[in-house]
């Protein structure tokens, strides 16, 4: 599956929020805990995985379960759908201070990394996974271990 876009505005400026318009039955992920408000008509649920792949085993769940456990991130992602007729609006953030910087895939051959923590929400279909240091020097003294 195949991120899309959406619609969006980030709102505020040393604490901001983007607050994301969602199409009928269109769904979005975010961090588990990073939801500020939705609108009426919005369903969510908790998910072990990114529903980048529908048909993923459940080892595979598993594994990637295991790797973001690891590095202390939640194992769940949270979907939010709109089940409504009409556009319906939800706003996440992060849970510290900072600028929310929207990423667009396609001008990165859809993948980039990016460090600790920092994802907040993603269209459906975006794969979000750990990466892990290859570089000795790096996972010893840069202060951030290999992940």
């Amino acid at each position: 599956m195949r991120c899309h876009e959406v619609d969006y505005e980030i709102i505020g400026h040393d604490i901001q929020l983007v607050e994301i318009e969602l199409d009928p039955t269109e769904t979005v992920i975010a961090e588990a805990g990073a939801m500020n408000y939705m609108e009426e008509g919005i369903n969510f649920e908790t998910k072990m995985g990114d529903g980048s792949d529908p048909v993923q085993g459940v080892m595979s769940k598993l594994f990637s379960a295991a790797k973001r456990s690891i590095t202390g991130e939640s194992i769940f992602t949270t979907h939010f759908t709109n089940e409504g007729t009409r556009k319906r609006r939800v706003a996440f953030s992060a849970p510290y201070p900072g600028t929310i910087v929207p990423i667009d895939m396609a001008q990165f051959g859809e993948k980039i990394t990016c460090q600790k923590d920092a994802f907040v929400a993603a269209a459906l279909g975006t794969k979000v996974s750990i990466t892990f240091s290859k570089r000795l020097g790096a996972g010893f003294f840069g202060g951030e271990g290999f992940i």
